[in-house]
């Protein structure tokens, strides 16, 4: 009895201590405390500034640019150094979890940024940080995307399964080539219709190991991303533009946000790199021309040489058969108007039939010798 009275009356003490911090919490300050020591308690009234909130995708490669996304900002702007002052927001989008579908049969590349947009939307996150391939040439209303980190290497990697296979050209007849990428498979196949691509999806580590495992002979990934998580080793070669024409942005990394968030638009404004900027505009507004989905094998690419924007482009049967080329140059100032005329110029060059039969096609059809492994 003793000790549930003392019990007791513990509790009853304890309350009561919490009460009267309670109240206190709410009573007014003592506007006759000294100057500085009402400043003080006006400034713990204010809260810390909101953090930072980057929305990415949880693929490790994804996570990297994120990071890299936070250090430029951390480099940038001292005050984002503070603890909390940044958060990375990680998100599953359709893209990453639905992996024995090819991107056509899904409904093309939203799928890796609509849940993004939605939280981008709906001020869950305050910046998205994409990769500009995956990016529609349509932003959702309400968005922009005002940055461009600095491009990475464009080209696509060589990577083989066979240490006597060195180059694209000393795969055999029959050799089974791992991508989920029309861009690649048709090109690959004007080369040799003899070779046969697969699917060949999920993240990069996901498509190594397949690799290791003997499913494939050979595959090929986009250097820019091996190179972003320290992976370039695993190339057995870099193809040039040549060889392998890349997919429109690919190797850059866009950052979007609400077009009325001032905040974020005065971060990521600063982190904008005007080369890479300037040519993915090019490239993308090459591929709007074209309205390009992802039954049509489209590839395009912009540089900047001695000055100039000189671009190169093409679009072609998802087997190889049949292949329309673009080359241009001008000024780069007229970057979107450069990649528009080319695009228009391929449109005409394939002519209707060529884009009717793309549209009428089934994704079995327009797949062709692609199949799932």
């Amino acid at each position: 009895r003793s000790y549930t009275h003392t019990n007791t009356s513990m509790k009853f003490a304890a309350n009561l201590f919490l009460l009267f911090a309670s109240a206190s919490a709410f009573a007014p300050a003592n506007l006759n405390a000294p100057r500085a020591a009402q400043s003080a308690l006006f400034m713990a009234d204010d809260a810390a500034p909101e953090p930072v909130r980057i929305g990415t995708r949880g693929s490790p490669l994804a996570l990297a640019q994120a990071y890299l996304t936070r250090e430029l900002l951390m480099e940038k702007y001292p005050e984002l150094n503070e603890k909390g002052a940044i958060e990375i927001c990680v998100m599953k989008t359709q893209g990453d979890m639905i992996l024995d579908k090819s991107l056509m049969e899904l409904g093309g590349k939203g799928l890796f940024t609509k849940e993004l947009d939605t939280a981008l939307l709906n001020k869950e996150v305050d910046i998205c940080v994409h990769s500009m391939k995956d990016v529609p040439t349509w932003l959702p209303e309400g968005t922009i995307l005002p940055c461009n980190l600095e491009r990475e290497d464009t080209n696509d990697a060589f990577i083989s399964g066979d240490e006597s296979v060195q180059v694209l050209d000393d795969l055999p007849d029959n050799a089974v080539i791992g991508t989920a990428s029309l861009r690649r498979q048709a090109q690959l196949m004007a080369k040799n219709p003899t070779w046969k691509c697969v699917n060949f999806r999920g993240n990069v580590q996901t498509r190594l190991r397949k690799l290791d495992d003997g499913v494939v002979d050979a595959t090929l990934l986009a250097i820019a991303g091996l190179k972003r998580m320290d992976m370039q080793a695993c190339a057995t070669t870099v193809l040039n533009w040549d060889e392998m024409l890349p997919a429109v942005a690919q190797g850059a990394i866009g950052i979007q946000c609400r077009d009325d968030d001032e905040r974020s638009l005065k971060y990521i404004s600063g982190l904008n790199h005007e080369e890479t900027k300037s040519c993915v505009d090019c490239e993308r507004s090459f591929l709007e021309a074209l309205d390009g989905n992802c039954k049509t094998p489209i590839a395009g690419l912009a540089r900047i040489i001695d000055g100039k924007l000189r671009f190169r482009g093409l679009i072609s049967m998802p087997n190889g058969s049949e292949t329309f080329r673009t080359e241009s140059e001008g000024e780069v100032a007229d970057a979107v108007a450069i990649g528009k005329a080319a695009g228009e110029k391929l449109k005409a060059d394939a002519g209707d039939k060529f884009f009717e039969m793309m549209v009428e096609m089934s994704p079995q059809q327009v797949l062709g010798q692609l199949s799932k492994k």
